[in-house]
């Protein structure tokens, strides 16, 4: 989307009337949880200006987790969330967001993380309670079916094709982009590592990683024609992942999440 939008990070491409990081945080906001650490990097500035447009005071502050900015933003429903902004560099990878952010996670036991880039219906509490019934686990995703339809081939050794067959007829899964962690996640994540890489590399070669099929509402953010479906959607009434219209799925608790800005 490069160009399209006038150079704005992902996250503030609008879905409808809104950006997307703020349909993001109003899907979290629903489930109970409303403190937000904003993990920023290409375009960090204009994520200030955004919220300033909103009206609110952001307030420059050093918590024990290092410089950032922080502010409390109303839900427009009488609640309200509150914000930490931290720049975690331009080109930084997402594993090293999640470092840089540690200290402001503080003690808490388990916390959320999110890629901000797509909208889903996800029962969310299931998936948490779905970590915490492991307790030898230390991190589970979404995993979700692809939106885009694709061809699979299988051939032999001589170039023969075998078989061809459609993703939808296959059951094959994605990484949504949805997690849970415990903070031991830390500990599998070394200096210059990515995410999904060598960290979570590690956690399955420990049997530490979970997987939570999701076979509801999901779609990425990645195009423009993905922006557009989305709008569409949202302009229509018929979107799935505004589970505060509907009054789906409320779950109170009280875990921090996480929303990592991939890097440019």
């Amino acid at each position: 989307m490069r160009g399209q939008f006038q150079d704005l990070p992902k996250p503030l491409v609008k879905v409808g009337p809104n950006a997307l990081i703020w349909n993001v945080m109003r899907y979290y906001a629903h489930h109970g949880h409303a403190d937000f650490i904003l993990c920023l990097g290409y375009g960090a500035a204009a994520f200030t200006h955004y919220f300033e447009e909103m009206g609110v005071e952001i307030i420059p502050t050093i918590s024990s987790g290092g410089p950032c900015q922080c502010f409390r933003l109303s839900d427009g429903g009488g609640g309200y969330w509150n914000v930490t902004l931290v720049d975690t560099g331009m080109h930084t990878s997402i594993g090293q967001r999640l470092r840089a952010v540690q200290g402001h996670i503080g003690e808490e036991e388990m916390f959320l993380a999110n890629y901000s880039d797509g909208l889903t219906d996800l029962p969310l509490q299931g998936m948490i309670d779905f970590l915490v019934a492991k307790p030898g686990a230390v991190g589970a995703m979404a995993a979700v079916h692809p939106v885009h339809s694709f061809h699979y081939i299988r051939q032999d050794g001589g170039g023969v094709v075998t078989a061809i067959m459609s993703s939808a007829d296959i059951d094959l899964r994605i990484n949504g982009g949805y997690f849970v962690f415990r903070r031991e996640i830390f500990d599998f994540i070394e200096e210059g590592d990515d995410l999904v890489e060598r960290p979570f590399e590690r956690l399955i070669a420990e049997a530490k990683l979970l997987a939570r099929p999701h076979d509801g509402f999901w779609r990425a953010c990645d195009t423009l024609k993905d922006v557009q479906i989305l709008s569409d959607m949202q302009q229509s009434g018929s979107a799935p992942w505004e589970v505060w219209r509907t009054n789906r799925d409320i779950e109170v608790s009280q875990h921090p999440a996480a929303m990592i800005s991939p890097a440019a």
